[in-house]
């Protein structure tokens, strides 16, 4: 596990749903109504929390056990080289440090590891790093990759590792297992996203409403209660209507009021395909006034388009485009952005008669070196 986003138990859920300021005022309220025996009073607050506990429970649990079947979903495997045993298929949750994986075009990482043997070995990083050129992965002495270690600024720019997230794209290779889990590069950012969240802005909204309540009723209240009672003798008729004036200063019907718009903004963007765990949290979505997104296939296409082809004086080469032609036609793997790109350039056609001039022997894979 990457993070600590299991599902809640039922009764934990059940528990948070009416743990709010609140509900503990208007339950409040409600015990004083029982004690002075205004069942009136305490049938109508214990209706209002009930309701409202109630709908944001089952909204919640519903969409929990929908983000729990999405995820039992997927199951991802990876293969296994362990001494004195063939090779097996295993869930990525049994790794450990210290075993070894095979790599093919297709594989996702499994763990953070470092590459012990490759063979046109092409990852996609852009899950960590947001760049969606593969990368090379190759093997390296422990002497050379400690020197490159000290040139390098963050550890995804080592060619000897691969981290958990990233793609193969092509080629196969080896690793070993030096890191699993939430010891992960990708663990640790899952960590950060799972953990434990502040209050949003619609909670704080709602907790200084409360506190602006009590602090009313804890000013008013006994006022009207020794006023009454002084001026008209009888302290227990005082107390119940200092009582009707606390219910009268709260909306018992806010509660359920917010959590059906909460609940059915929920479901209206169910409709979409989005899952709300959180009710809350929809208040925050539409309360946003800056949207602050990486640009790199959201606003853009992700696609590269070939529009001039120039040698090195900056003229425009007939014999640049015809080798660079060659070189995406031909290079085995998935192709990049670059190579269809030159694929689709305007004059493919021209160039398709090139194919059939050429018998490919071989090919040298653009490494980390020979950049």
């Amino acid at each position: 596990d990457l993070g600590d986003d299991r599902e809640l138990p039922w009764h934990s859920q059940l528990a948070r749903a009416f743990n709010t300021p609140f509900n503990y005022l208007l339950m409040a309220l409600a015990g004083v109504g029982l004690v002075t025996g205004d069942m009136a009073v305490v049938a109508i607050i214990s209706s209002m929390v009930l309701i409202s506990g109630g709908l944001r429970f089952a909204q919640e649990y519903q969409s929990g056990r929908a983000a729990a079947r999405l995820k039992g979903m997927v199951h991802t495997t990876a293969t296994v080289l362990r001494p004195g045993t063939p090779p097996a298929e295993i869930p990525i949750h049994r790794l450990v440090p210290g075993d070894v994986v095979t790599l093919a075009a297709g594989d996702l990482v499994p763990a953070d590891v470092r590459v012990l043997s490759a063979k046109d070995l092409q990852v996609n990083q852009a899950s960590l790093t947001g760049e969606s050129m593969p990368v090379e992965k190759i093997a390296l002495k422990s002497a050379d990759a400690n020197a490159l270690s000290r040139e390098i600024s963050t550890p995804l720019d080592m060619p000897c590792l691969a981290f958990m997230g990233s793609t193969v794209i092509s080629g196969s290779g080896h690793a070993l297992v030096i890191r699993t889990g939430k010891g992960t590069h990708m663990g640790s950012i899952a960590g950060g996203i799972t953990a434990r969240r502040g209050q949003t802005a619609f909670d704080r909204g709602v907790n200084a409403s409360s506190l602006l309540l009590v602090r009313f009723m804890l000013v008013m209240v006994p006022v009207i209660f020794v006023i009454n009672g002084i001026t008209k003798g009888d302290w227990f008729q005082a107390l119940l209507f200092g009582v009707s004036v606390a219910v009268g200063l709260t909306p018992e019907m806010l509660p359920m009021i917010v959590t059906a718009n909460l609940a059915r903004g929920a479901v209206a963007m169910s409709g979409r395909k989005v899952i709300v765990k959180y009710l809350p949290a929809i208040q925050n979505l539409g309360g946003m006034d800056i949207l602050c997104t990486d640009k790199t296939g959201t606003l853009t296409q992700d696609k590269v388009v070939l529009i001039k082809h120039l040698a090195i004086d900056g003229t425009e080469s007939d014999e640049v485009l015809r080798h660079t032609f060659l070189n995406s036609f031909f290079q085995t793997g998935l192709k990049s952005l670059l190579d269809r790109a030159v694929l689709d350039h305007e004059a493919k056609q021209a160039m398709g008669h090139l194919a059939g001039g050429y018998e490919k022997e071989d090919e040298i894979p653009f490494d980390f070196q020979r950049r």
